[in-house]
């Protein structure tokens, strides 16, 4: 069975994804790292990120493994170094850009093979595995999302101003809605999950709820 999760950055994705792959017993595909990736990988060689053909070609000597929650690039492990302020900020380089996401397409559905996956992302229902078995969408308000990445910022030592990121939020937002390859809308046949004022205990009961119900009428 396949599980997609899609929803805006901050909506919970990540966290409900390695939580209910856990409990299922699933393997956790975290296709946002693969961007966030390419985008440290292109940044660090010095690459013009606006200039997509040559961040196209770039892409593709890159070698991406995720192996477990560990994201390794070129044998290095970056999993933390991905996920900071400044590779947010540029990884809509690599995620806009149609050659990279089309690479990047066919290597995360390489990546799940025949096995039982949960995935996240933007466009995971809509255009990576359209033939998901379940499929979510979670939402968030933007408020509610940029206290989260506040928090989680924090966490990790990197302290930025609130305001800052709600803006940045919101024009990541819009990029990812109106990109013209695997645009962040939901599926037609996704279920809507909203996050706001539930503990991630409440949202996970939902969706694993779900998907064991799924399962019960495929067997």
């Amino acid at each position: 069975m396949i599980v997609c999760i899609d929803g805006p950055a901050g909506a919970g994705k990540s966290t409900a994804a390695r939580e209910l792959a856990r409990r299922l017993g699933f393997r956790f595909l975290d296709t946002g790292a693969m961007y966030r990736a390419v985008a440290l990988a292109a940044v660090e060689a010095g690459l013009d990120l606006a200039d997509e053909e040559e961040l196209a070609r770039f892409a593709q000597s890159q070698q991406i493994e995720l192996s477990g929650d560990r994201v390794i690039l070129n044998g290095q492990d970056v999993t933390g170094e991905i996920r900071t302020t400044r590779i947010t900020s540029i990884t809509h380089y690599a995620a806009s850009n149609p050659a990279v996401r089309m690479q990047l397409v066919q290597l995360q559905r390489k990546a799940a093979g025949e096995d039982n996956i949960v995935t996240e992302g933007r466009d995971q229902g809509t255009v990576v595995f359209p033939q998901a078995e379940c499929k979510f969408f979670l939402t968030a308000s933007p408020e509610e999302r940029a206290r989260r990445r506040k928090q989680d910022l924090a966490s990790r030592g990197e302290v930025v101003d609130y305001e800052e990121i709600l803006r940045q939020q919101n024009l990541r937002d819009e990029r990812d809605r109106s990109r013209d390859v695997g645009p962040l809308i939901p599926a037609d046949d996704a279920l809507h999950v909203t996050t706001d004022g539930r503990t991630p205990a409440e949202v996970m009961a939902e969706l694993e709820s779900i998907v064991r119900q799924k399962l019960v009428t495929q067997t």
